[in-house]
């Protein structure tokens, strides 16, 4: 019984991981331009990014080690880099600002109007600053009921929207179109950079219970993740719905978050806006604190404590407050141009950490990785107007933003035939 209770506790540390508030405003989005494709929208989002985020724990936990067990077999200093870069981007380049711009955006302005929003963005900082430095019981009090309390807000929203349906759902055509957004709405939350360095925590849990042997782990993420993975099937699956039934309603150019506040005033009221913001606001500051500490330890550790924790803070406060006046809608385009350069690498360590042996030569690890990231670049590149790199439109899967598979699998192959040919001619 005690084994069922602690996969419950993991379980639901897995939950409050990745269900960052911020998600809030993904799924209705997804849903809004999708219309009566919300499902299979819902279907690649979901596992774009729990699907995946789940697969980096297990990638962790084949691994025995922390992030730079995925990320070690390309070389000590891609490593370094790729797993800095996850942590940038996981801190103070998107998401930490984020977390701040949201809370603004769905949490202030509708309660306060149009306070100033540098003004706010201070403030929120400096009390990210002040808990992150000191650590506060406080946290441990608002996760506590936090993360049901919003879990419950959000299914009732969800519900609702399939009891009371806001309007008619349009039809929309364009498979491709839907299924590459769910890709990279998933992308947008991070979930898999962020298993990457939660997971740490989770194996750490693990191994103080006495779970040592790799089948019990395997027993318990696997049904930690499926306590996780089913609460947030049904929260995402109701928001998804209820932005697919607002598509006649709002106009083409809504923002994802009015899109979410609108939506809830027209579900509940005032009463639901307020009960809403008020519950988002925290779930942002106490990500942004979980995040902003987790950036200060890991970076510490990298510089072999020559930069202190308190340094690393205090910058990613300031920088973090900086990149948040930006809004939520410009942080999530700039976030889809770094994260398209980064999530095919990380996805190829983790999937060829999951099916090869630690006997399998680095060349493989580090020719898909070289693959996937090269005609990550070169679509990029063509997005941007240059002609050259057209020839990415005949790859497989290209239309779903998953041309750089077929190059990865084709790099590891050719990195351990390079590997071969050098043994053989040893």
């Amino acid at each position: 019984m005690s084994g069922i209770k602690e996969m419950w506790v993991i379980g639901l540390a897995l939950f409050s991981m990745f269900f960052g508030a911020g998600n809030v405003i993904f799924p209705p989005y997804l849903g809004y331009t999708s219309g009566s494709q919300w499902l299979l929208s819902f279907f690649c989002y979901y596992m774009a990014d729990i699907g995946l985020a789940i697969a980096a724990i297990f990638a962790m936990l084949k691994c025995g080690s922390d992030i730079d067990g995925v990320t070690g077999r390309i070389g000590v200093w891609p490593a370094k880099i790729m797993s800095l870069l996850i942590v940038l981007c996981i801190g103070p380049l998107i998401a930490i600002p984020r977390t701040a711009a949201t809370t603004y955006e769905l949490s202030v302005i509708p309660l306060l109007g149009n306070f100033n929003g540098s003004l706010f963005s201070v403030l929120f900082f400096c009390l990210v600053w002040q808990l992150s430095i000191k650590e506060s019981s406080v946290l441990d009090i608002v996760g506590k009921f936090l993360t049901p309390a919003l879990f419950v807000s959000l299914l009732a929203i969800g519900i609702k929207s399939f009891l009371t349906p806001l309007g008619e759902i349009v039809v929309r055509h364009n498979t491709a179109n839907v299924v590459s957004s769910g890709i990279m709405a998933g992308y947008q939350t991070m979930d898999v950079m962020a298993a990457l360095i939660f997971g740490v925590i989770i194996l750490k849990t693990l191994a103080d219970k006495g779970y040592t042997d790799i089948a019990q782990k395997n027993k318990m993420v696997a049904g930690a993740s499926l306590i996780s993975g089913v609460g947030l099937l049904l929260v995402y699956c109701g928001l998804t719905h209820l932005g697919a039934t607002t598509s006649t309603i709002f106009p083409p150019d809504i923002t994802r978050v009015n899109l979410v506040t609108e939506s809830v005033r027209l579900l509940f009221g005032r009463g639901g806006i307020i009960i809403l913001s008020v519950m988002v606001a925290l779930a942002c500051l106490t990500t942004a604190i979980g995040l902003t500490s987790s950036a200060g330890a890991y970076i510490e550790k990298l510089s072999n404590n020559k930069i202190s924790y308190k340094a690393v803070v205090t910058a990613v406060c300031l920088f973090s407050a900086v990149i948040s006046t930006m809004g939520v809608e410009a942080i999530v385009k700039y976030a889809a141009l770094v994260l398209s350069l980064l999530y095919a690498p990380i996805l190829t360590l983790i999937v060829l950490s999951l099916v090869v042996n630690k006997q399998t030569p680095d060349s493989v690890f580090k020719g898909g990785a070289l693959g996937a990231f090269l005609i990550s670049a070169s679509v990029l590149a063509l997005k941007h107007g240059i002609k050259t790199f057209s020839f990415v439109e005949i790859l497989p899967f290209h239309r779903f933003d998953l041309g750089w598979v077929g190059p990865a699998f084709v790099g590891a192959i050719l990195g351990y035939f390079y590997t071969f040919s050098n043994r053989e001619g040893e």
